[in-house]
């Protein structure tokens, strides 16, 4: 699986992409209609990111605008988005209404995620407190300095490798009001160097009171991650658990059946997994009766094995 498609909606509102220089401004939509997409790959080659930024601000009623993506900036697999931040931040006070931001939404013809270079993120969360949402892609240098914030209500990291001190950065953050955790943990070969262990803080859910929706999916060390999870405080709370797109087998599935019970969900998703047809059946059973909505899909999960019998097994979106 690869990113072949942008942002199609943000807070709930349709995505809009801001025209280039050589396109018009007459008949945009209302400012809080839509989450503005601003990228440099839809514009001119010479005007960087904080330039169409600046554009925008002319041209939109930024008062009302709820909702911003962040798209490609200029060479993403070689500079990092720190003008875009400070782009972001010296703006600030002209977006009051402003709910939901997206930093880092591209496809692979514009960058691969895990070439994609981040920064630290955190001053984006520290200074928009009014945020919602927030959701960024690229592992490569990302930063996630532990912080409180109040209003925060969604929060999604999409790599290929997600740095273990980041794992740890969200775990060590006070988010009274998080109730949707998104985390694509990746692969070491691409960064992801977090272990189980690194999770403690999010499962324990001791800085999450209002967490229902838990997503720890794209892991290599998807067994791990189940392991974790079944005898994780937080699971209780939960709604809707997501351990999808990773590298899952009989024993991953073995320890979340064998762990706390499972049937207070709404939906587990585990789809793009590496289960036997047995354990497909016994999860069905035991959760489907209790009126679990699972998602089994295999999805494009193919196993690759060697003359010397070494299995090779793949994250949804690695590179």
């Amino acid at each position: 699986m690869t990113i072949g498609d942008h942002l199609d909606q943000l807070y709930g509102l349709p995505a809009h992409t801001f025209p280039g220089p050589d396109g018009t401004t007459e008949g945009l939509p209302e400012p809080d209609s839509v989450a503005w997409r601003i990228g440099s790959d839809v514009y001119d080659a010479d005007e960087e990111w904080p330039k169409a930024f600046s554009r925008f601000c002319a041209a939109v009623d930024t008062t009302r605008v709820r909702a911003l993506i962040v798209g490609a900036w200029q060479e993403a697999y070689d500079s990092d988005p720190s003008e875009v931040i400070e782009a972001l931040l010296a703006a600030r006070d002209r977006f009051p209404a402003l709910r939901a931001l997206f930093l880092g939404d591209m496809v692979m013809e514009e960058c691969e995620i895990s070439w994609i270079n981040q920064s630290d993120v955190s001053p984006l969360l520290a200074g928009f407190q009014a945020l919602e949402e927030f959701g960024v892609r690229g592992g490569s240098g990302l930063e996630f300095t532990a912080l409180s914030h109040g209003a925060l209500r969604k929060l999604v990291v999409e790599t290929g490798g997600l740095p273990a001190e980041v794992v740890r950065g969200i775990g060590a953050s006070d988010l009274p009001a998080l109730e949707h955790l998104d985390l694509w943990l990746g692969t070491p070969d691409y960064g992801g160097d977090s272990e189980a262990s690194d999770l403690e803080s999010i499962l324990s859910g001791a800085r999450l009171p209002r967490l229902r929706h838990l997503a720890l999916r794209n892991s290599e060390m998807q067994d791990a991650v189940a392991a974790a999870v079944a005898s994780a405080p937080v699971v209780e709370r939960l709604e809707v658990l997501d351990l999808s797109m990773g590298v899952l087998t009989d024993e991953g599935a073995g320890a979340l059946l064998g762990g706390q019970p499972l049937t207070h969900l709404r939906k587990l998703d585990l789809h793009h997994h590496y289960l036997s047809q047995a354990v497909e059946e016994r999860v069905r059973q035991t959760l489907e009766a209790a009126g679990v909505q699972v998602d089994l899909d295999r999805d494009d999960a193919e196993e690759d094995t060697e003359d010397d019998g070494t299995v090779w097994r793949y994250v949804a979106v690695g590179e």
